[in-house]
């Protein structure tokens, strides 16, 4: 799902609010998000999970075009870990499968 898709299922679901509205509380709710990673915090939304941000440590890379070696700076990135009931929702077509 992309983010105009979350908008329009959001309008179906919420016919009293206007799509205008509701694109501003999603794109609030992730610049919200993306403001609290940049600043090295985490972001918990219960029943759904959690995201923080990870270290990667410098490396030696090589560029796909031209087999180059290139130094890789260390950088963080964004890590999502599913909440429990997320992980209880998506694993139970293979409970009722067995």
């Amino acid at each position: 799902m992309i983010r105009s898709e979350l908008v329009q299922k959001l309008c179906h679901d919420f016919p009293d609010l206007t799509q205008r509205d509701i694109e501003l509380v999603v794109s609030s709710l992730f610049d919200q998000i993306t403001e609290q990673l940049a600043q090295g915090g985490r972001v918990e939304l219960r029943g759904f999970g959690a995201f923080s941000t990870r270290r990667r440590d410098a490396r030696t890379g090589r560029n796909p075009r031209t087999g180059e070696q290139v130094e890789v700076d260390a950088k963080k990135v964004p890590y999502f870990k599913p909440g429990k009931e997320m992980r209880e929702r998506l694993n139970l077509s293979e409970v009722t499968a067995e």
